[in-house]
């Protein structure tokens, strides 16, 4: 049909928000994200947690897929006791991106994952999660700065070959690498900062930072790009 690809992100289901005059249950995205997805030529759609059921038919209608930023990944969905330091779970959210993720996977969808998306990827596919670490987050709500550097050879590095500067905000991430996961690109500590599947495997691809609350569009528009392929 030709046009913009059509991009799905899922969002948050927040039990109350207020808007004018109104206080109501609400499905939030923060606007970086629909505005990435343009900005890379996409045309975005938001995905609220749905029964899982539904998942593989909605991935049916997308061209691709981004699983956003958002709380912890609920420690149970890898096996983990939960540490004092993690986040309450977001229950709703663990089991329709889960399921989300699978269909995309199953349909060979473009997959983009972002912050918990990322992490929520590597659980997927039967990975485990730090569940606290230091140094990636400058203060509560505000997003800091660090380097991350490419793995030679991979998907990541093809699309953004040098060390970059990246918006961060997470204290969480990847443990053990879930079931045919490469690690793409580092912090300068050696944390794991994005995760692919190897060439062949299909278009995925999770990272640690937050790409729309940058001006980087590299990541997002090579999502887009695949997206616009035909079907093989």
């Amino acid at each position: 049909m030709g046009g913009r690809p059509l991009i799905g992100v899922s969002t948050y289901l927040e039990s109350g928000a207020r808007w004018g005059v109104w206080e109501l249950e609400a499905a939030l995205l923060p606007a970086g994200y629909p505005r990435l997805v343009q900005r890379a030529g996409g045309l975005a759609a938001m995905l609220p947690p749905d029964a899982p059921e539904h998942a593989a038919a909605t991935v049916a209608r997308l061209d691709g897929l981004v699983i956003a930023g958002g709380p912890d990944v609920e420690p149970v969905r890898y096996g983990a006791e939960r540490d004092p330091r993690t986040g309450p779970p977001a229950r709703e959210r663990d089991v329709w991106e889960l399921a989300l993720i699978d269909a995309a996977l199953a349909a060979d969808v473009p997959l983009l994952g972002i912050c918990r998306g990322m992490q929520l990827l590597n659980v997927a596919v039967g990975g485990t999660l730090v569940q606290h670490l230091d140094g990636h987050v400058e203060a509560v709500g505000v997003f800091g700065r660090h380097p991350v550097k490419p793995v030679p050879g991979t998907l990541y590095e093809e699309v953004v070959p040098e060390e970059t500067s990246v918006p961060t905000y997470h204290h969480q991430a990847v443990d053990g690498l879930g079931a045919g996961l490469v690690p793409s690109a580092h912090a300068a500590d050696g944390t794991v900062e994005a995760v692919e599947l190897p060439p062949g495997a299909g278009w995925v691809l999770g990272v640690q930072w937050h790409p729309e609350m940058g001006e980087d569009v590299r990541v997002m528009r090579a999502l887009v790009r695949a997206a616009s392929r035909p079907a093989s």
